[in-house]
């Protein structure tokens, strides 16, 4: 008996290394991130800030910064991820404009400064009058687009007139090395503080995406993640199934009395 606990035991633990080895597939998804941790974005690419003013991302680098992408007429994501970046800024004892800066660019090419100015009245100023110019807001052409969307591994897709496309924000160290990925659209005062003193040292850290991947799967129709209950409740029955089955073989057998 002990010999078929033992033959299922191993069945079951060698079947949840390859469940999740098949749920971290390393394949780029068309939606969504791909983490590139330590890589260093073109810093020479130019854009468009709020005021119609040319910029390119060197010019605005010279600290920490906290980038996130958006479209300025998004009807899902963009706006909540915009009130949880001014939350954190608001909520974190670091000060904007001296300590890091926050980089806002929209990924359609069809946004004007003049939309991103009304975005930017609408979020970045709530901070504070005194911190506008260290939230800068920023549009470009296609080519450009896509080259930095490819830098940061940002995947989003065109569906009629609006995208599919993920939430989080990206912190770069001053020299434009990528160092943190956040994910959501609420993020905490203490990861931010602790990616933008990491990014100020150009320390990379790894995020718990790959867990929360696999307890959440993005949808990309309603632009929001979801519990995969199927998936969770099957893991946790594997885990327990196989302590079960190791408390069965491990139990010493009773002596029988003579």
């Amino acid at each position: 008996m002990r010999y078929f606990l033992l033959i299922i035991l191993g069945f079951i633990m060698l079947a949840s290394p390859v469940s999740f080895a098949q749920d971290f597939d390393p394949a780029e998804p068309e939606v969504g991130i791909v983490e590139h941790l330590d890589d260093t974005i073109p810093l020479h690419l130019s854009f468009l800030n709020e005021n119609n003013e040319p910029v390119t991302l060197e010019q605005l680098f010279d600290k920490p910064v906290l980038l996130n992408f958006v479209y300025f007429d998004c009807p899902g994501l963009c706006n909540p991820l915009l009130d949880g970046v001014r939350e954190v800024v608001e909520q974190t004892d670091l000060t904007l404009g001296e300590d890091y800066r926050v980089i806002t660019i929209s990924f359609d090419a069809t946004d004007t400064p003049n939309k991103a100015l009304v975005k930017k009245e609408n979020f970045a100023t709530k901070v504070g009058d005194d911190k506008g110019d260290a939230w800068t807001y920023l549009t470009t052409d296609t080519a450009t687009i896509l080259r930095i969307t490819d830098a940061l591994g940002f995947k989003y897709k065109k569906v009629g007139v609006d995208f599919l496309h993920p939430s989080a924000i990206m912190i770069l160290s001053p020299e434009g090395k990528i160092t943190r990925y956040l994910y959501g659209t609420y993020f905490l005062p203490f990861d931010l503080k602790m990616s933008v003193i990491e990014a100020s040292k150009g320390i990379s850290r790894p995020t718990v995406n790959r867990v929360l991947e696999y307890c959440f799967s993005y949808d990309p129709a309603g632009q929001s993640y979801k519990l995969q209950i199927t998936k969770v409740v099957a893991t946790i029955t594997l885990i327990f199934a196989g302590l079960l089955l190791l408390v069965l073989f491990l139990k010493p057998k009773r002596k029988n009395k003579a």
